[in-house]
């Protein structure tokens, strides 16, 4: 019965989110703004509001020397939706951003995904991150854990300023940085964070999709 519960209700979470069964929208910022949506402060708090941006709403997000984040909690398996796509956009990069020491892990625009454990020191984290220095397409482990990794989906200034379509294969993106299949998605996050070099930057978030091809 526990199971057929638990089905069900993802069921209807899924029919809630998306009209289309074969997406799941990670909330939406265009029509629903930051609902669905709650904030994890690691020090202090980056500023998000929904603004628009050349007619549709969008989420800003700046940082002064903060770094906290939005968090999405939704579970799904990966192999069914192995799609994750977004659009992004960035005023800037750290200049003193370096994803290889711990003073310089701070990113202009993240999206994280996250693979939740009962024992909290296991749950892993793919981190799609508009790179600072890392080439793009480069796989790092994170400098705090290696339990994140990072994967520069944008590297550099090039299209600083451009708004950016991104897609990932999840499923083939965690075994790239793992080498073993998925657990289970439990949220999707976001964040602009500066807290290490103290400085600053703006990014902007368009709607978060995952779907089965």
């Amino acid at each position: 019965m526990k199971y057929f519960l638990k089905c069900f209700f993802l069921f209807m979470l899924v029919t809630a989110v998306s009209a289309d069964p074969g997406i799941i929208r990670i909330g939406s910022f265009a029509e629903s703004g930051l609902e669905g949506w709650s904030e994890k402060s690691f020090k202090g708090k980056t500023a998000y509001r929904i603004v628009e941006d050349a007619g549709l709403n969008v989420l800003q997000a700046k940082s002064e020397g903060t770094a906290s984040g939005l968090v999405f909690e939704i579970e799904y398996d990966a192999e069914d939706y192995p799609i994750l796509s977004w659009r992004w956009k960035v005023a800037n990069i750290i200049a003193k951003g370096d994803s290889r020491i711990k003073t310089g892990d701070d990113y202009a625009a993240r999206v994280y995904v996250v693979f939740p454990h009962w024992f909290f020191p296991k749950t892993r984290t793919l981190n799609y991150i508009w790179a600072n220095r890392l080439p793009k397409e480069a796989v790092q482990v994170n400098a705090y854990l290696s339990s994140a990794v990072m994967i520069a989906v944008e590297s550099g200034v090039e299209h600083v300023g451009e708004w950016r379509a991104e897609r990932r294969n999840i499923v083939d993106d965690y075994r790239r940085a793992f080498g073993e299949d998925p657990p289970s998605i439990g949220a999707i996050a976001i964040m602009t964070d500066t807290d290490n070099t103290g400085e600053s930057a703006v990014a902007w978030y368009a709607d978060i999709l995952a779907s089965r091809q």
